[in-house]
């Protein structure tokens, strides 16, 4: 690659952005345009190696027009015509040949790799802790993305939502926020993503998930062989026998499988064993956790408390990317159900990609990785990037990126304050009718 993120960076760079290009090995990105059959047969002002940092650059930066990405973040071969400006339907036309699969397959090459490193560093008494939950994501309102992702019933007479909606559901590794695996598509429900992602947990884990998730369908098959273990929150429907007591609040019980999940799996036994922990915290209502954990002695009951409020992080997540990747836009850009796929698997690698450079500050800082500010670390890499891009003093590089972390501790956050009030909505639901897609009247039988 003759210019492009790479150019202008000396080998001295110390800093965040280098350390990110570097996180993603240059044959991994031949790999997926080989393996995806999208690599680049002739001289192009825009080849796909480009367009996959230009897409990786409408993640990090939300505000900025795609032209001007590619101009500013140096993404065109050097040729007789340099100072000629890529039009913008040649950046259309790069993004539509590349398609979603690159980034789909760079997502999972790399996700593969630092969330599976990631768990196994921050894990508790020898199981990597993950979570699996959804959430949507706001498409534009194309005639395209309308027809393929659909949207919410808004209610009797008021049609669909105002936007279509992407479904998108994650498995993340819940102590640095790394995402192991994605799925997403029309709008739906979250247990049809989700099923794909069960089989991709690693062995030796803990998958805590909420209590939409409490299935034997889904969790007998996940902790079938021992080594991977799941924890939910009950739901106020849920019965059980009871076996025996563990311990005060803590007993054997056994649950019941229904006859339609034993005639879509065979396999599944009529009844399943759980443990059940009851407990309450000042100020909430009695919860009850159900979880395949069985040794009281290994697994402590006060300390599953514990990690079931670890779950928050998977929103938490969702969060960052909204607010502080998205700038809280009402949509992401593209137009198209193929242009939605390849923004939103960019957004999961860009985010990955941050979230790389957040664990490394929490090394050099000895913290663990939630207490990194995530807007810190995107400002730090952003900055970087369009300085390394910029910049006509290749020299005065490494200077610069000393002087932004310099002062580490402008990243570390206080530490996490335990919830003392239920949740509740603090701000308002505007009165104002909301704009939503026209609904055809319905003909009357005369």
């Amino acid at each position: 690659m003759a210019r492009g993120p790479f150019s202008g960076m000396p080998s001295a760079d110390e800093g965040a952005f280098k350390r990110l290009v570097a996180s993603i090995n240059p044959a991994w990105i031949e790999q997926a345009l080989a393996a995806t059959g999208t690599a680049t047969l002739r001289t192009r002002r825009l080849p796909a190696e480009q367009v996959i940092w230009l897409v990786l650059g409408m993640a990090l930066y939300r505000d900025r027009p795609i032209d001007d990405l590619v101009h500013r973040l140096d993404l065109v071969l050097p040729g007789v015509d340099d100072d000629v400006s890529v039009a913008k339907s040649a950046v259309a036309q790069a993004r539509a040949r590349l398609g979603d699969e690159p980034l789909r397959w760079l997502f999972e090459k790399c996700s593969t790799k630092w969330a599976t490193e990631s768990a196994r560093r921050h894990a508790w008494r020898g199981l990597a802790l993950y979570g699996v939950d959804g959430t949507t994501v706001r498409v534009p309102d194309s005639t395209a993305n309308r027809a393929h992702f659909g949207g919410q019933d808004a209610g009797a007479k008021r049609g669909a939502s105002g936007y279509p909606l992407a479904r998108v559901v994650t498995l993340m590794a819940l102590r640095s926020h790394m995402l192991l695996a994605a799925r997403f598509g029309p709008y739906g429900s979250e247990l049809g993503y989700a099923k794909e992602l069960w089989s991709l947990v690693p062995a030796n884990s803990l998958t805590i998930v909420d209590r939409g998730f409490l299935d034997a369908k889904i969790l007998v098959p996940l902790a079938r062989d021992g080594s991977r273990h799941w924890l939910t929150r009950a739901k106020s429907s849920t019965t059980y026998d009871f076996v025996r007591e563990l311990a005060p609040g803590d007993e054997l019980v056994e649950l019941k499988v229904s006859g339609g999940a034993r005639a879509a799996d065979p396999s599944l036994p009529k009844t399943f064993q759980a443990r059940a922990i009851t407990y309450q915290r000042p100020g909430f209502a009695p919860q009850l956790l159900l979880t395949s954990m069985l040794d009281r002695k290994a697994f402590p009951a006060k300390e599953i408390i514990a990690l079931y409020h670890e779950r928050w992080e998977l929103e938490l997540g969702f969060d960052e990317v909204k607010t502080d990747m998205l700038d809280r836009q009402e949509a992401i850009r593209s137009k198209t159900p193929k242009g939605v796929a390849q923004e939103l698997w960019a957004v999961g690698l860009a985010y990955n990609l941050v979230r790389l450079e957040m664990e490394r500050v929490a090394d050099e800082a000895a913290v663990p990785p939630n207490r990194v500010s995530f807007v810190m670390a995107l400002r730090l890499i952003r900055d970087e990037w369009m300085w390394s891009s910029a910049t006509n003093s290749p020299g005065a590089i490494p200077a610069h990126l000393r002087r932004l972390r310099e002062d580490i501790a402008r990243f570390i956050l206080p530490e996490r304050r335990q919830r003392t009030q239920p949740r509740a909505v603090k701000l308002k639901m505007s009165s104002y009718p909301r704009k939503r897609p026209a609904v055809a009247p319905r003909k009357t039988a005369k």
